[in-house]
């Protein structure tokens, strides 16, 4: 092999390298959920993580299409709400299926699900600011399936840009900022939500 030969190898050697280490980076959402401190309902209540939740994963695209990061938060979402429904509820009760929970002696049966997460990166909004916003969609209903309440809540979360934390830390902490933010606002609504108001109105 000649001089050009493995000039040529070494130059297709070092892009296929710089090629491999332009792929997505994987941000797994990891924070910590306080649990509220506020006197709590008298209800049992069955929570049910479909593996929609359990998986979640939001992928973000560069401007060209490609894949630039994957944000895998299902398991945070688990905690957030592991930390504020003890707190809210006299007994809760995590199952693995809403059969299960049709075999339970319990008042309601809990289930979050996301219909959509945006993730806005500073240099395509042109802030210094990463942003995150979540919407859920939250539904309670009787352990047989009938109807209770169907509502949604939005959550928002930023961090501004610092020199000494990486990009991937600063999307972490504004996801986990969105998620204590649904912690509040979840708490504060629960009981205010017209449907739920009448139902509890009911024991």
């Amino acid at each position: 092999m000649g001089i050009q030969d493995r000039f040529k190898n070494l130059v297709l050697a070092a892009l296929l390298g710089l090629l491999a280490g332009c792929g997505a980076s994987t941000v797994t959402v990891e924070g910590s959920y306080p649990t509220p401190t506020i006197p709590k309902l008298p209800l049992k209540v069955a929570v049910y993580y479909d593996d929609a939740l359990r998986n979640f994963t939001y992928t973000e695209y560069t401007e060209q299409g490609q894949e630039e990061y994957n944000i895998e938060s299902g398991q945070s979402h688990i905690d957030l709400f592991n930390a504020i429904l003890p707190g809210m509820f006299e007994q809760v009760i995590v199952v693995d299926s809403l059969e299960e929970a049709r075999n339970l002696d319990v008042d309601a049966v809990f289930e979050p699900l996301i219909e959509e997460f945006q993730l806005a990166l500073p240099y395509k909004t042109k802030l210094d600011v990463y942003e995150v916003w979540i919407k859920y969609n939250l539904r309670l209903t009787t352990p047989d399936g009938e109807y209770i309440a169907d509502w949604v809540e939005t959550s928002y979360g930023k961090t501004t840009v610092e020199s000494f934390r990486s990009n991937e830390a600063s999307i972490n902490l504004a996801a986990v900022v969105a998620l204590r933010d649904l912690a509040s606002s979840f708490t504060l609504k629960f009981a205010n939500v017209p449907e739920i108001r009448d139902w509890l109105a009911s024991f």
